[in-house]
């Protein structure tokens, strides 16, 4: 097995299509929080996506599955396969974008992602600790005020705290969050400008935001679209938020060189039909489907 990203990436490989089904390049699903390769979820979105696209899908399971999603740090939750030697694309649900994106911009040696296809992901963070329970610790770092969040301990043990980001404490967001300003690249004085050249070497990004999302807070998260520092009222469009207009890891290079897809669906948190995953999502899995598809851009 040839490993898409450093030694510390750790990943179990679940394959749910063998069969070769065209030209086109693969693709990977990366599932959520509290999920594995096996629910129902995951099976559904890999093998109606490889029929779909005919292209070979593949779901990577995160370590041990639903336990590892919840306390397995996330730069510790990522590794490759052979098949994806020559080129992929990455299908991100929910936390597995942030696993994607580590992918994308912390691999050194890595082969290319095309296209990065992001379904209800917490992509500009969360301003709420998802609840957990079974460590003392978890009534703290599930509140609303995030007691605790940021200390070693609970970013160590506890995954969802590594993109984690309370409007009201950025300093201490920037100080003790380990993952999310990292993939920002917006860590005062220890910025890295390979992560966003390879940021910036995707075909296409498209960002999938479900109108009704109750998981990720705030929904506009999904097209890394936030809370403005200091309240959590006003949310502010991506377009002005400070990782856009500073442009740190290349999302506002992306957007203006049109490679930027926003896409609003009117449902709950990764309910999409097969319809909205034909229309939405398959056509960035086929090689060369979108050269003259000058209508897949922007739906708000």
């Amino acid at each position: 097995m040839a490993y898409l990203c450093s030694q510390n990436f750790i990943f179990i490989i679940l394959i749910f299509c063998s069969i070769c089904f065209s030209s086109s390049i693969p693709f990977i699903v990366l599932h959520g929080l509290g999920e594995s390769c096996n629910d129902a979820g995951s099976t559904f979105y890999t093998s109606q996506l490889s029929l779909l696209s005919k292209s070979n899908g593949y779901c990577l399971e995160i370590g041990d599955g639903v336990y590892s999603s919840y306390y397995m740090p996330l730069e510790n939750q990522v590794k490759g396969m052979e098949e994806l030697q020559q080129g992929y694309n990455i299908v991100g649900l929910s936390q597995g974008n942030m696993v994607a994106r580590g992918l994308i911009e912390f691999c050194d040696e890595a082969p290319r992602v095309n296209n990065f296809i992001s379904i209800g992901g917490p992509n500009a963070g969360i301003a709420y600790a998802p609840a957990c329970t079974g460590n003392p610790w978890c009534d703290g770092a599930g509140g609303i005020f995030g007691i605790g969040i940021y200390s070693d301990y609970v970013q160590t043990h506890y995954a969802p705290s590594g993109y984690i980001k309370l409007p009201n404490d950025i300093a201490g967001y920037l100080r003790g969050c380990r993952y999310l300003p990292k993939l920002n690249n917006e860590i005062p004085n220890a910025t890295n400008p390979i992560y966003k050249e390879r940021f910036t070497s995707l075909q296409n990004l498209v960002l999938i935001m479900f109108e009704h999302d109750g998981v990720i807070t705030p929904k506009e998260s999904s097209w890394f679209g936030f809370y403005q520092d200091g309240t959590n009222s006003q949310i502010l469009p991506p377009q002005q938020t400070n990782l856009y207009l500073e442009d740190t890891f290349g999302l506002q290079t992306l957007d203006k060189a049109g490679k930027v897809k926003f896409i609003k669906l009117p449902g709950y948190h990764l309910v999409m039909d097969i319809q909205e995953m034909q229309q939405n999502v398959v056509p960035y899995l086929i090689d060369g489907a979108l050269k003259n598809k000058a209508d897949a851009q922007v739906v708000h």
